[in-house]
């Protein structure tokens, strides 16, 4: 917090306090409380990453101008801090996860023909502190192999957890995708939709923050939210999106296949402290073939 405080200070912000808040992984972030009494959240990195924040602060725009979607008020960005208004712990009820369900069916079918059948973003992203490669391609299955999986491959930590069989696993299962899952239309996802992504706002309504986005399938943002841990009564999300959005027959069973890109980025960011690589070796299992 004291290196929050000081780039608040820096930017000219007139601070009072700031509290720590959780939940984040990559950037520090904290509530900031002004002399007039308002309040306002506020992160940073120790180490700041160009662009990172300025893309974030766009992809929390594009998800409420273009897809309605409810995310914070951006107050200010600069290259090492992002300040947005502030959200508050998401409640425990049914309720609550029926409207981010709805929320979420919403965002995907407004924006179905935003894209004009390209997947990708008008620029490179980034997931955790990570690029995100978002180059245009007009074929799903090529994109989500390519830009979503098989470039994490060379990222030195995916090398050193990864057998020469765990990566040809992974390569198998990307050939087969065109098999896998069916064709649909480029949406807008919010691209990191875990469960820490998802808050309220003061009126109890569900909001998103930290954003990965681009033009993709809308059954990627459906897999990070069902396989992140997450509270029971999260199932009427999936309930309300699918009375929306229904989409093609077999998605459920589809979730954990689509989770192997989040298990690739977990390696690649060092955090594989809970079993990604294990999990991501149980779900390419029967892409596994003894190497010759």
């Amino acid at each position: 917090m004291d290196l929050l405080r000081r780039r608040l200070r820096e930017a000219g912000m007139p601070v009072a306090a700031v509290t720590a808040t959780t939940g984040g992984v990559v950037a520090r972030g904290g509530v900031v409380r002004f002399a007039d009494g308002s309040s306002l959240f506020a992160k940073t990195l120790p180490d700041p990453v160009p662009g990172l924040f300025e893309t974030e602060a766009d992809g929390l725009r594009a998800l409420r101008d273009l897809g309605g979607a409810t995310v914070p008020d951006v107050y200010a960005v600069t290259p090492a801090l992002l300040i947005l208004a502030r959200l508050f712990p998401r409640p425990a009820a049914d309720a609550f996860w029926e409207r981010l369900g709805r929320m979420l069916a919403a965002l995907h079918l407004s924006t179905r023909d935003a894209a004009a059948g390209r997947f990708g973003w008008h620029r490179d992203g980034f997931l955790g502190r990570m690029r995100q490669e978002n180059g245009w391609d007009v074929d799903g299955h090529r994109f989500f192999a390519e830009r979503r999986v098989l470039r994490w491959l060379a990222e030195p930590e995916v090398e050193a957890a990864l057998s020469p069989a765990d990566r040809a696993a992974v390569e198998r299962c990307c050939a087969a995708l065109p098999e896998l899952v069916p064709v649909s239309a480029p949406v807008l996802t919010h691209g990191d939709l875990w469960t820490e992504n998802v808050l309220a706002t003061a009126d109890g309504a569900p909001a998103v923050i930290d954003p990965a986005v681009s033009f993709g399938w809308a059954e990627n943002d459906l897999a990070m939210l069902w396989c992140s841990p997450r509270p029971p009564e999260s199932g009427r999300c999936f309930d309300a999106y699918e009375e929306l959005a229904p989409p093609p027959p077999g998605w459920r069973d589809r979730m954990r296949l689509l989770y192997v890109r989040e298990l690739l980025s977990t390696i690649a960011h060092g955090d594989d402290t809970w079993g990604a690589a294990a999990m991501l070796r149980e779900i390419t299992a029967p892409f596994r073939t003894s190497l010759r």
